[in-house]
Order: structure tokens, then sequence, then C-alpha cells
């Protein structure tokens, strides 16, 4: 996996570029005129007390902060996907994750989908910042190989045993998920003192209650389809933990984290259902008109696939009819 980082990238977007990929995608020209007026022309300052400096006339680039800016840049990047079957490239607005499947020790599709990222960034105003994009393996073979390293630009890409991705803590050890949960373990435990301090001022349960559910499950909570299936019965633990913690400061009852992941896995396999554009709505498959509501079952060859967020779906979603 390579972890991309762009510089300044929403700062970089060509409007003139920008245009002609909304008018490739079909929108009306009316509307592409538009986004290229909103985007050229815009006047900038910068005040310093009662100082003003000159203004800079800005043709490039989206507005920071802007709602808009986030859509626009993930429209100017459509058009980055990756050209061999075993490479996915993953985007999130700037976020950008290369993901290749190496077979029989052949890293050919990875490394030249790597160049061609390259090219497509020298094509579209891009510059990657090689100094921050990083690269991590995950190799589940018992006798591991080394790896040549990825240049980028003649600059080696540091390669690193975990990230944080989009909040997720990802270890090269096999996907072990003690990283991630050590870290919203701390945090959650920094704001249950919080809590106490709360209830001493004499909140109410109900307050309390809003108060956990907004600073400490959300972080709990937060991308557990991914993570928990796989989590340690240890970490599971240390991590109720903090639920019962909160339960005896709020005085009330509050969901166990087994629950929450339930329920957001059913409910994240509805959507998924819902949505024939997602990337993942063709693994769940429906079974015969006689046996409706019931979908395939994935083959499940190791423990970490038979407790991903697919099987466990795909098995609440059976359990249910």
């Amino acid at each position: 996996m390579l972890f991309i980082d762009y510089s300044s990238a929403f700062n970089t977007i060509v409007p003139s570029k920008l245009v002609i990929k909304l008018e490739t995608l079909g929108l009306d020209p009316a509307l592409c005129n538009w986004v290229l007026d909103f985007l050229t022309g815009r006047p900038q300052v910068v005040r310093v007390g009662n100082n003003i400096s000159t203004p800079l006339i800005l043709n490039t680039g989206a507005p920071q902060g802007c709602v808009l800016s986030p859509l626009l840049y993930s429209l100017f990047t459509h058009d980055c996907v990756a050209t061999h079957a075993s490479n996915s490239i993953i985007k999130f607005a700037d976020d950008t994750t290369v993901v290749g499947l190496i077979t029989n020790n052949d890293e050919t599709a990875y490394r030249e989908q790597v160049r061609a990222l390259g090219v497509w960034c020298q094509e579209n105003n891009l510059t990657l910042n090689v100094n921050k994009t990083k690269e991590m393996i995950v190799d589940f073979r018992k006798q591991q190989r080394e790896h040549p390293p990825i240049h980028i630009d003649g600059t080696v890409v540091e390669r690193v045993a975990s990230f944080k991705f989009l909040g997720i803590h990802i270890t090269d050890d096999k996907l072990n998920w003690s990283t991630h949960t050590d870290s919203i373990m701390k945090k959650a435990q920094q704001r249950l003192f919080n809590l106490r301090r709360l209830k001493k001022f004499g909140l109410s349960p109900k307050a309390l209650t809003n108060f956990y559910r907004c600073t400490i499950e959300s972080i709990l909570a937060g991308c557990i389809t991914a993570w928990y299936g796989n989590c340690s019965a240890h970490n599971r633990k240390a991590l109720q933990r903090v639920v019962r913690s909160a339960q005896r400061i709020t005085g009330g009852k509050l969901p166990a984290l087994q629950d929450t992941y339930t329920i957001q896995c059913h409910r994240k396999a509805i959507k998924i259902i819902k949505d024939i554009n997602h990337p993942s709505h063709c693994l769940f498959t429906p079974l015969s008109s006689r046996r409706r509501g019931q979908y395939r079952c994935i083959k499940a060859g190791t423990e970490r696939l038979k407790n991903s967020f697919y099987l466990k779906a795909i098995r609440l979603l059976n359990s249910h009819h």
C-alpha cells in the first residue's frame, strides 16, 4: 500500500482542465461555465491587525473551507484510476492510496501503477510530496521476503510499519488492530475524566449520556465495521471496560460495543445493497427467489476473512430472514 500525500492539493486545481473533465462527465455547459467563473478571478488579501496586503487575483485552486472544494477536487481526480486488475486506487477527497496485490513475487503491475500515477500528477498540475508519502507492506506468508524500495522522482519512499489512514491505525503486522484499539482507548479515557467532572457539576443523567455518545462512543465506534471483527478478545474486553466506566458515571444503560458493531454492520450492508453503484454491491449476491432475502455466503479459508465485515454482514442479513 502506498499512502500518497499531495502538496496543497486543493490549491493546484486548474479550472480550465476541471471544466473539460466536467463536460466529459456530461454536466450542463452553463453549470461548467459557472464553476469556471467561480474559480477564476478571485481576489485574496492578507490581514494582520489593521494592515491589509495588496489584493492578489487567483486563477488556480479552490477556496479553502468552501463546501464545494472537496467535491470539485473529487471530480478533478475522477480519471485517476487503476490500470491493472490487481491494483486499486482508493480516494477520499485529497487522500489517495494505491493498493497492489502482489502474487508470485511479481511486483511489476504495482510499480507500473506508481509510475503511471506520477505521470498523471504531472499532467494534472499535482505535486507528490514524497517526504510525506509512505509505503506499507502487509505480508501474510510465514517466510517473508525483502521488497525493493519504491522511488518517486528519484527519492526513496519511506516504508513504515503503521499508518493512520482516515482515522484508522493500520499496521503491517498481519493487520493486527492493537495499535488502533490502544489509540482510541487512550482518547476515550481522557474524555472519561471530562465526563466525571461534568457529573460533579451536577449535570443530569440525560446530559451525561449525550456527552458520552458525542465524545466517547463516537471514538470507540469510529469505522467499527472495519476493525472490530478481527479485534482480539483482550482488546475487546479493554474497550468494553471503558463503556462500563461510562455507564457507572452516567447512571444509565449504555449499548455494548458488540451490539453497536452488529447494528452498524447490518445498516452498512443494507446501504450497500440499495446502492447499485457501490463497489461492494456485487459481493451481496441474492439466492433463488424461493429464498427471498437470503444472500450467498462467501467461502472463507482464514479466520481473518471469516471475521471480516462482508462475511459478518451476509450472516446478519441471512439471520434476519
